[in-house]
């Protein structure tokens, strides 16, 4: 069953569309990789769905709701920056998100700052782009919610961070839950990948099962990416 349905999507700003008729359905249990160069739409998309744009035209709906306070209590959302306040230590945003989401699970988060070896008493002012990065990840994979949105987040860090980052994601996401995970770093994410989405210039140019491309194109989700969007 569709948990995301997204009919006719546009988005545009002024004479810039940066989603021009975008349909998918998307359904729990995945994790889906939203692929694409930087410009082409995915952060419009990830922030559409977390109810932080409006669309221009077409319609969007998580567990049948359009995104607004109502799936906000459903959909955990990672931006592609840091969006937390600069005074708070790791014990204080897990205070405030303990207070903000019910489905929150504090040990969870506890055990996953731990294993990175993040100092709880550490504000974020002083931590360094990479562990802001990690602590914020932490964050919201200790919810269990039932749409994961994670912008880039892998971007910032270092290989042996990444795969904790992935294993992480695996682990602790709930399995009636589907997680979308927008990059431009294929290789270091598509071994985790169900399914596939391209994304190019504010158009859906390719959406399939991960698997289905590497058995009938004969290589790697890597390989192909590389060859819809060379320049």
């Amino acid at each position: 069953m569709a948990i995301i349905e997204i009919s006719g999507l546009t988005k545009s700003f002024g004479e810039l569309r940066a989603l021009d008729d975008v349909s998918l359905s998307l359904e729990k249990g995945q994790i889906i990789g939203l692929l694409g160069p930087n410009g082409s739409g995915k952060t419009t998309l990830i922030k559409i769905l977390n109810g932080l744009l409006q669309p221009t035209a077409g319609s969007v709906s998580i567990n049948g709701m359009a995104p607004g306070v109502g799936s906000k209590k459903i959909v955990a959302y990672l931006p592609d920056r840091n969006a937390l306040p600069d005074y708070m230590d790791a014990k204080k945003l897990m205070d405030m998100y303990q207070d903000f989401f019910e489905d929150f699970d504090r040990e969870r988060a506890e055990a996953m700052i731990r294993d990175l070896g993040i100092d709880m008493k550490q504000t974020m002012k002083k931590m360094s782009k990479g562990t802001k990065e990690k602590l914020q990840l932490c964050l919201v994979m200790a919810r269990q919610a039932q749409v994961y949105l994670l912008d880039e987040p892998i971007g910032g860090v270092d290989p042996a961070t990444r795969d904790y980052i992935l294993r992480t994601i695996i682990s602790n996401y709930n399995e009636d839950a589907v997680v979308i995970i927008s990059t431009h770093l294929i290789s270091d994410i598509e071994s985790v990948l169900d399914d596939v989405i391209f994304i190019k210039e504010g158009k859906i140019v390719l959406h399939r099962a991960a698997d289905d491309i590497r058995e009938e194109k004969g290589e790697s989700i890597d390989g192909l990416f590389r060859e819809v969007f060379k320049c």
